[in-house]
C-alpha cells in the first residue's frame, strides 16, 4: 500500500527500515528518494551490506546517500551510451587493493542484476567511495590524494623521459609509498632520519635526487604541510629503480 507523507508505516507492512540519525543525512536521503526508484534503493542496500560483510564493519550512514547517488547516475550514463573514463584507475587499485576488489564485485553484481555493462573505470570511483566510508575521510580528500599521486607520476615520466609500465613491481612500490607518505604527513605521523645516506644518494644519483625534491615541494604545496627532508632518500631510491628500467 502506498503511504502519503506523514503517515505511519508499521513494522509488519514494511520490508526494510532505513534509519538515518544525522539530520543532514536525513535531508539528503529525502532528496534522493525524489529521483531514485525504490528498486534501485533496495539494490543499493544489498550492495552496502556486501561491503559491510566483506570488511566486518558498520559503515557511516553517509554512504547510503553518496554511493547511491553516484551509481544511479553512472547507470543512467551507461544506458544513454555515454562513456565513463578514469585516468587514475591503476593508481586507485594499487593504493586501495581491498576496496578495489570489493568495488569490482559490486560492479559485477550491478551488471548482472540490471543487465548492463558498466565500464571498468567505474570500479575505481566505487573503491574511493568505499575507502572514504571505511576511513571516515571525505571523498574530496581521498580524490585529492589519488589525483596528486597521478600528477606526481606524470612529472616523473616527463623528467626522466620514460614511460612507466603500470604492471612493473617498482611502479607498484612507488605508488603505495606515495599514498602511505601522504597519509602519514596528513596525520603528522612521520619520524625518520637518513642524513648520511641522503648525502650519498645526492652524489650518486643527482637527477633522481633533485626530482625527489621537486615532488616533495609539490606535495608540500598541495597538502599545506612540511615534508621531512628524510623523504628524499626513499623517493630517490624508488626513482632510481624506475629510471634503470
Amino acid at each position: 500500500m502506498v503511504k502519503r507523507n506523514g503517515e505511519t508505516v508499521s513494522e509488519k507492512e514494511a520490508e526494510k527500515f532505513y534509519i538515518l540519525k544525522e539530520t543532514q543525512e536525513q535531508e539528503q536521503y529525502k532528496q534522493l528518494l525524489g529521483y531514485v526508484d525504490e528498486n534501485f534503493i533496495g539494490l543499493m542496500d544489498d550492495m552496502i551490506k556486501i561491503i559491510e560483510k566483506r570488511f566486518s564493519v558498520r559503515l557511516h550512514e553517509h554512504i547510503h546517500v553518496a554511493l547511491t547517488d553516484h551509481l544511479f547516475y553512472a547507470v543512467k550514463r551507461v544506458r544513454q551510451g555515454l562513456d565513463i573514463s578514469n585516468p587514475f584507475l591503476t593508481e586507485t587499485e594499487l593504493a586501495y587493493p581491498k576496496e578495489f576488489a570489493v568495488a569490482s564485485e559490486l560492479i559485477d553484481y550491478l551488471n548482472r542484476t540490471l543487465n548492463i555493462t558498466i565500464p571498468s573505470g567505474e570500479i575505481g570511483f566505487v573503491a574511493l567511495h568505499i575507502h572514504s566510508a571505511l576511513s571516515s575521510r571525505s571523498l574530496s580528500e581521498v580524490n585529492k590524494h589519488t589525483r596528486l599521486v597521478g600528477e606526481l607520476v606524470q612529472i616523473i615520466e616527463s623528467t626522466l623521459n620514460i614511460e612507466i609500465d603500470r604492471q612493473d613491481i617498482n611502479y607498484l612500490r612507488l605508488v603505495r609509498h606515495l599514498h602511505h607518505l601522504i597519509e602519514r604527513i596528513e596525520k603528522d605521523n612521520y619520524v625518520d632520519n637518513h642524513e648520511s645516506l641522503k648525502r650519498v644518494l645526492q652524489e650518486e644519483y643527482p637527477v633522481c635526487y633533485n626530482l625527489s625534491w621537486k615532488l616533495m615541494k609539490i606535495m608540500q604545496h598541495r597538502l599545506q604541510r612540511t615534508i621531512p627532508d628524510a623523504e628524499a632518500v626513499y623517493l630517490t631510491l624508488h626513482l632510481q629503480r624506475l629510471s634503470k628500467r
